[in-house]
């Protein structure tokens, strides 16, 4: 609640006549402040006040819970994390194999790994980006929680088998494969 308290206070002073006008009574106050922060929840509070700067800096009018949103979203680079344009940009263009290029984010290659890298290389942007940025905007919002995303590489196949299995073993491991497989 202290960024919202925060976030009033500075709207309070930046639009005092219309602040006033709008939270005439205390208790509409309580309301909205109740309202912006169940609305803003998925927010990091140093993104909340820091959108409200960029709002007040921008706005005439004190804003909507709508363009404040809009000001949480486009404040993704205060966590290293590209637009969404930009991300599938880079998603697109990434050369193979993709696990060991330099992303920006790890956001931008797991949500490039979830829209399929497939579709992001032979589909037009019209059809790709959709599914890329349903993608990449769930991966910010567990960024923005504080939640640490991790690419893990695969365990590389060893150059030499250090001992030969015998027959009954080769045997073993195939049969559990086929169970695996179904066959």
């Amino acid at each position: 609640m202290g960024a919202i308290s925060k976030v009033f206070g500075e709207f309070e002073f930046a639009y005092h006549n219309q602040f006033h006008k709008a939270f005439s009574a205390p208790a509409s106050l309580v309301i909205a402040k109740k309202y912006w922060l169940s609305s803003l929840e998925d927010y990091a509070p140093h993104q909340i006040v820091h959108a409200a700067k960029r709002v007040i800096s921008t706005q005439e009018f004190l804003p909507s819970i709508a363009i404040f949103i809009r000001a949480c979203e486009e404040g993704l680079d205060l966590f290293g994390l590209p637009s969404t344009h930009q991300a599938y940009l880079e998603a697109c263009r990434a050369p193979s194999p993709k696990v060991d290029f330099s992303w920006s984010h790890e956001a931008v290659y797991l949500a490039g790994k979830s829209s399929s890298w497939f579709v992001l290389a032979n589909q037009s942007e019209a059809t790709a980006l959709p599914l890329f940025r349903y993608h990449y905007e769930l991966l910010c919002r567990r960024v923005l929680r504080g939640e640490e995303l991790i690419i893990e590489h695969p365990t590389p196949i060893p150059e030499k088998v250090s001992r030969q299995l015998s027959a009954a073993e080769k045997k073993e491991k195939i049969a559990k494969m086929k169970a695996e497989l179904g066959l």
